[in-house]
């Protein structure tokens, strides 16, 4: 016997937390953003140290940056999805927050590519917490027509950390560099490296204390019963739900795989680029890419939000994927002549415009799929979504350009081709996926407040 269960998106107006309260939750979850950028963003602006400590090759360089980051924190959110939509979402992150700046300060330790490819690891299971309690606080926590600019302005923190990563990583590593070896208990005789891996390890562990401020809101948008009661879905049911916009959600995760290709490509070797081809110092390097990443990245994720919020509201129901076609179009005209020019003054002047179009489309991409989903799938669909993306953007973004290095040009000073070359091609695509999904967006979106499942009894 089954029953139907169908979505209300509508929930008491006594439910809804006041707008101030909404801001600070945002506020506190992109802190929370911006510290996981910095812990996995730091190890960009110590590529020399760690090659000649580890004696490992670009390619090793790429797969610590990425797959032993990646490959645990999207397979993880899956089980960690699965919490966020049954349990306390606030406690979930606190937890992690804690465990990744753990790890973080614990690569500080590693002696080989084996053991920092672990701590690495061990970074992105505490990290894997994060996005998948956060997309389902902020979208409970705000009504649906500001809920492009809010998760925009959460999704700020991966260009704040990228950004204060190299700015004050920047100079962190320019002052550990002319210090002597500094030995510690218990840890021994501490590299420039190292040094820096503990200091930015430590103040995640006060971060996760203010994570605990946060309250568990009321949740919204649940699928009820007939009898109009939520209900908790069961696996199947979940997968049901997916399975019935699938198109939508393998679409937008499909076009976020070439997007974050391009933005973690350029985070990862963007930096070693300043530093082999125009000879800048770490510090030097932070302080120039770093203020670009961090204003303009921020800008264009704003941007993309407001922009689809005012589309959404004039009846545009694929909004957020006009905002990723007019990302990829800017990407590919800015970024491969930026990467290719001599000078470098001219590589920042065209980063900026180009940082501000990569930025557009990150934060309505998971809004897209907050629009669509009920609550009780939203932690599972975004822990899904991080799989797929992750998986494609987190390992070929930092990769393909040190395999391009290694294996086609043969040179360290070839990296701002193959940066140019991947990026080119991750602009395009982006374009194409994001705009061969209007009509079935169109129809997942429409169908919000009328869809109808069969659910076990």
């Amino acid at each position: 016997m089954s029953t139907a269960v169908t979505a209300k998106t509508t929930s008491p107006p006594a439910s809804e937390p006041s707008v101030g309260y909404a801001r600070y939750v945002v506020f506190v979850l992109m802190v929370c953003y911006t510290l996981s950028f910095i812990d996995r963003q730091i190890l960009s602006l110590l590529v020399g140290s760690i090659k000649r400590d580890l004696a490992i090759s670009d390619t090793r360089i790429g797969l610590l940056q990425g797959l032993a980051f990646g490959l645990f924190y999207t397979f993880l959110g899956l089980p960690l999805g699965r919490i966020a939509d049954t349990r306390n979402r606030r406690n979930l992150i606190t937890i992690g927050v804690l465990f990744w700046s753990l790890m973080t300060a614990l690569c500080s330790g590693a002696r080989s590519f084996t053991t920092l490819f672990l701590a690495r690891m061990g970074v992105g299971v505490g990290e894997a917490t994060l996005a998948p309690g956060a997309f389902s606080l902020i979208t409970d926590s705000f009504p649906k027509e500001r809920l492009g600019r809010a998760l925009s302005v959460y999704s700020m923190g991966i260009f704040i950390g990228s950004g204060l990563a190299l700015i004050v990583g920047g100079a962190v590593v320019d002052f550990t560099v002319r210090m002597p070896a500094v030995t510690l208990p218990v840890l021994g005789l501490m590299a420039s490296w190292r040094l820096t891996f503990l200091i930015v390890g430590i103040p995640g562990l006060l971060v996760a204390l203010w994570v605990y401020s946060i309250r568990e809101p009321q949740r919204k948008n649940l699928l009820r019963s007939s009898d109009g009661s939520a209900t908790r879905l069961s696996l199947s049911q979940v997968v049901e739900q997916i399975r019935v916009r699938w198109q939508s959600i393998a679409g937008i995760s499909l076009a976020m795989i070439f997007q974050s290709m391009c933005t973690y490509g350029l985070t990862a070797w963007a930096p070693a680029f300043f530093q082999r081809i125009h000879h800048w110092s770490a510090g030097q390097t932070g302080r120039s890419l770093g203020l670009i990443i961090l204003t303009c990245g921020c800008l264009g994720m704003y941007a993309g939000g407001a922009l689809a919020d005012r589309w959404k509201k004039h009846g545009i129901l694929e909004a957020p994927l006009r905002v990723g076609v007019i990302s990829g179009i800017g990407v590919l005209l800015l970024f491969p002549i930026a990467l290719t020019a001599a000078n470098p003054y001219i590589t920042l002047a065209l980063l900026a415009p180009g940082l501000f179009c990569l930025g557009l489309p990150m934060g309505v991409s998971y809004a897209a799929l907050q629009w669509i989903l009920p609550n009780q799938v939203r932690g599972q669909v975004s822990a899904l979504f991080l799989l797929v993306f992750n998986l494609g953007g987190l390992t070929l973004g930092p990769l393909l350009p040190a395999v391009l290095n290694d294996y086609l040009f043969h040179s360290e000073q070839a990296i701002g081709t193959s940066l140019a070359i991947s990026m080119g091609i991750g602009a395009v695509l982006t374009a194409a996926a994001f705009r061969v999904l209007y009509a079935p967006y169109r129809k997942h979106s429409a169908a919000m407040d009328t869809l109808e499942l069969p659910a076990s009894a």
